[in-house]
Parts: C-alpha cells; sequence; structure tokens
C-alpha cells in the first residue's frame, strides 16, 4: 500500500520558515504513457492530480499528490500573491544538476467579483500545487521527480518513502492495462439558462450600439446528467484523441476534475523568450475540402470578425510592448483550422524584460478581450450584469511554471467541470454591434462540441 502525502506532512499555504527545505530528486525512465501514470495515481491520489500537454505535443506534464499547495482567496493582487510565495518556496529548493527543475500548476477564476454559489464552490480565486510526482516527456525523454517539502530536520526516512511510491506508479503506470474506453450514457441534457443568455446577447448588443462598449463576451452553459460517474481519465483520453491541435488539460481539485481542449495560449516564458497567440473570429468547418477553403476566405475577409481579432492583437501587443523588447507581430491573422471550427489568428513574440515573470504577464493580458470585451473594465460589468454565470475556471488561466522561470498558461476554453455524475460544459462568444442572438446561440453549439463529442454526447442544437 502506498503513503498519502497527508502522512508526510502536506504542507499548504504556510509562511515559508528558516527550517524550509525544498527537495527534488529525477530519474529518467523507459517510456511511459501520460495517462497511465495519472490513472496509475487514481487509488492514492484521485483528488490531487493534474494532466498538461502543449498543442505541439512537445512538452507532457502530469503532476500527482500535493507536496505543497498554493492558493488565494483575494480579489484584489491575487496574481502576485501566488507569484510572491512561489518565489519564497523556490528560495528554499535544494537540487542536483541532474535532478529537473520542479513545476506549480494550476489556475484561477475568471472574475472573482462574479462568485456565486454555483458548482465551483470548491475553487479558490487562485489554486496551485507542486506535485508530489511529476512526470515530464520533453525531447524524447521520460523523467519522473519527487518533490518534497518540509520543515522536519530528519526527512531522509519520508523522502525513501516517496522513492518507493515514486517506483511503484511507474511500475504501474507501465504493466497494467487500463481502459479508457467511455462506456457511460447520458441519462439528461440541460440547457441552463438559454432564454437568460439570448437575452443577455440583446442587452450586450443594444448597450454596444449605444457606445458603452465595443465588444462583450457572453457565455452560456450547458449540463449532462450520466448513468454513473464521469471517469476524468477517460474524458482525457477522449478529448486529446479528438483535438490533436489544442492544449489538453485536466485539474482535481475534491470531488471536481476541470478538464478541456482549448486553442488558446495565454503566455509562455522559455529562454528569456515571451510568446503569445491572438485567437479572435470563427467560423465551422466545411463538409469538403474546398467548402472549408471557401469559409476560411470568408472568414478573413470578414469585417467583423477581423475587428473582432484586431481587439486582441491591439491589447496583447500593448502588454508585450510594455514587459518586452524586440516585438515581433505579423500585421495580417492567418487561419487556425481545428476539426469543429476555423479561428482567426496571429502569434505573438517577445524578448523578455528583467523581473518580469509569468503571472505578471497572466495578470496583464487576463481577460483578453476573446473572453471578456472592449473595453475590459466595461466588458466585465455587463457581463456579470446580464449573464448570470458563475463561469469558474472557464475562460481563465490555466498552466504551469517552474523554479527556472520558464511556464505556460492557456485560456481554458473548450471545456467542462466534471463532478460525480454531472458535467458542466461552457462556451461563448464575442458581441459586437450588429450580432444576432440566434447566430451567437447557434455558434455556441459548435463550441460545445469538442467536449460533449469527448463525453459521449451528440450535438443536437
Amino acid at each position: 500500500m502506498g503513503y498519502k502525502m497527508t502522512e508526510i506532512r502536506e504542507m499548504r499555504n504556510v509562511m515559508i520558515s528558516p527550517s524550509t527545505r525544498f527537495f527534488t530528486e529525477t530519474v529518467e525512465v523507459g517510456r511511459i504513457s501520460p495517462l497511465s501514470f495519472f490513472e496509475a495515481g487514481a487509488s492514492q491520489y484521485d483528488d490531487k492530480r493534474f494532466y498538461w500537454q502543449n498543442a505541439d505535443k512537445t512538452l507532457t506534464l502530469v503532476g500527482i499528490g500535493h507536496a505543497y499547495t498554493l492558493t488565494t482567496d483575494k480579489t484584489e493582487g491575487r496574481f502576485q500573491d501566488i507569484s510572491m510565495k512561489w518565489k519564497q518556496l523556490c528560495s528554499t529548493l535544494i537540487k542536483e544538476e541532474k535532478d529537473i527543475d520542479p513545476v506549480l500548476f494550476g489556475g484561477f477564476s475568471f472574475d472573482e467579483n462574479s462568485r456565486k454559489e454555483s458548482e465551483w464552490d470548491e475553487f479558490p480565486s487562485g489554486y496551485f500545487f507542486v506535485p508530489s510526482f511529476q512526470l515530464k516527456i520533453e525531447e524524447g525523454k521520460t523523467m519522473v521527480s519527487i518533490n518534497m517539502i518540509t520543515d522536519q530536520t530528519e526527512a531522509a526516512l519520508d523522502f525513501d518513502r516517496l522513492r518507493e511510491e515514486r517506483d511503484k506508479l511507474i511500475h504501474n503506470a507501465q504493466v497494467e492495462e487500463f481502459d479508457f474506453t467511455n462506456h457511460n450514457k447520458i441519462t439528461a441534457t440541460t440547457e441552463r439558462g438559454k432564454e437568460q443568455y439570448l437575452h443577455a446577447v440583446k442587452n450586450a448588443t443594444e448597450s454596444i450600439q449605444k457606445g458603452k462598449a465595443d465588444k462583450v463576451v457572453i457565455a452560456r452553459a450547458l449540463e449532462l446528467h450520466f448513468e454513473h460517474t464521469v471517469n476524468s481519465v477517460k474524458a482525457l483520453h477522449a478529448i486529446t484523441n479528438e483535438q490533436q491541435e489544442s492544449y489538453h488539460f485536466g485539474l482535481q481539485i475534491g470531488t471536481s476534475h476541470f478538464f478541456g481542449a482549448t486553442p488558446e495560449r495565454l503566455i509562455e516564458i522559455k529562454n528569456g523568450k515571451a510568446y503569445s497567440a491572438c485567437v479572435a473570429g470563427s467560423i465551422r468547418r466545411g463538409k469538403s475540402a474546398q467548402e472549408d477553403r471557401v469559409l476560411g476566405e470568408e472568414l478573413l475577409g470578414d469585417r467583423k470578425n477581423r475587428e473582432e481579432h484586431q481587439y486582441v492583437v491591439s491589447m496583447i501587443s500593448d502588454v508585450f510592448n510594455k514587459y518586452c523588447s524586440e516585438v515581433l507581430i505579423p500585421k495580417t491573422p492567418k487561419l487556425m483550422k481545428i476539426r469543429d471550427i476555423q479561428h482567426l489568428y496571429t502569434a505573438v513574440e517577445g524578448t523578455l524584460g528583467q523581473e518580469i515573470d509569468i503571472f505578471s504577464f497572466v495578470e496583464a493580458l487576463h481577460p483578453t478581450p476573446a473572453l471578456g470585451g472592449v473595453p475590459t473594465n466595461v466588458a466585465l460589468d455587463i457581463i456579470r450584469q446580464e449573464e448570470e454565470m458563475d463561469r469558474g475556471y472557464y475562460a481563465a488561466p490555466i498552466g504551469w511554471t517552474d523554479a527556472a522561470g520558464n511556464g505556460e498558461f492557456a485560456v481554458a476554453i473548450r471545456s467542462a467541470l466534471l463532478d460525480g455524475n454531472r458535467a458542466y460544459l461552457y462556451a461563448g462568444g464575442g458581441i459586437v454591434a450588429d450580432s444576432v442572438p440566434d447566430s451567437e446561440y447557434d455558434e455556441t453549439w459548435v463550441k460545445f462540441r469538442p467536449v460533449l463529442r469527448a463525453l459521449g454526447g451528440k450535438l443536437n442544437g
């Protein structure tokens, strides 16, 4: 039987004492399926796991167990609160050159000022953790690390226990045959607040026509009921197979599992460079290559979508010009084609300034006009007034950073929250002066499709 980290003094949001030490140890192992490693931790750490794979599949991370958790309930200063705590923790790190950098993984809520009693009650304003066991697959290498943070003077026995547990996890992931097929059956589908959504789109459009805002993103939710509890790893397996071009993520908090496949990177920092992506403006995929090409050309030439896209480009450009040098931004967008939808896409790159960490970018970039609106504060006020929904971590930053300052955050769209035998799906769209409620409603169904399909449902809207 394995040891839970609660038996080895899981540490949570305490002040870093002079005696605190952050130990890490890395071993290189043979090939392991990351989802098998994720599932191998289910029996002992079902509520303490994360999964991450970047869009080009050059990096996969899995975390099991909690060596340390960082949370915040602040509405103001929450990004810097997590940043400060992480820097304090990293100052106690003890590692050898062969050991890879420990990772901190988690996310923030979309808007702490619009919290309501909802399915998101277990999710604080910001929630991050250092995993006890960390799998990293990069550049053809598979590495597993142990992370232990302790203020105990005698920690050798605890670390040996973790080594035993690590070896069991690796063995189980390599030799056990896990069935990732989803056989669960949807018993009911509920559109939550459909009429409220249509009313909100209408009101937001009128506000824009009156000059109060240029763009407002309005979202809605879909609730699914299943015969049995939804297995989180089966949902991850389905969506990673179906949405190959996206970022894949899963974050377990308590009984809830937030997962998705998002096309939208918020910020990446790697070796002193910062990267972001402007993704806004969309149209469906064609049923043939010719129709697909025609639809893509229509999107590239559509005034409404180009205007919506430019709002995002302008905002992200302003942030990069503030925090970076040598900023590179193409003058015209390209098409990003994923399975169910085409987007306008513009890449942004810059050289990182000193004393700027990834949380500074997350704070400055969230929410982008693609998920909030323009101007940001006015759009958020309209969202709070009209949506009447707690977005939770939907459309919010989710991702990781490491002890060296590298990291990546994505925008958590094309996502769902699993809780027992229920799933809550979220989708929205940018509302501008000539938006039509019924058309916006139809677009949300296209955006529901990836997660709905991953959970065994069919598009019926």
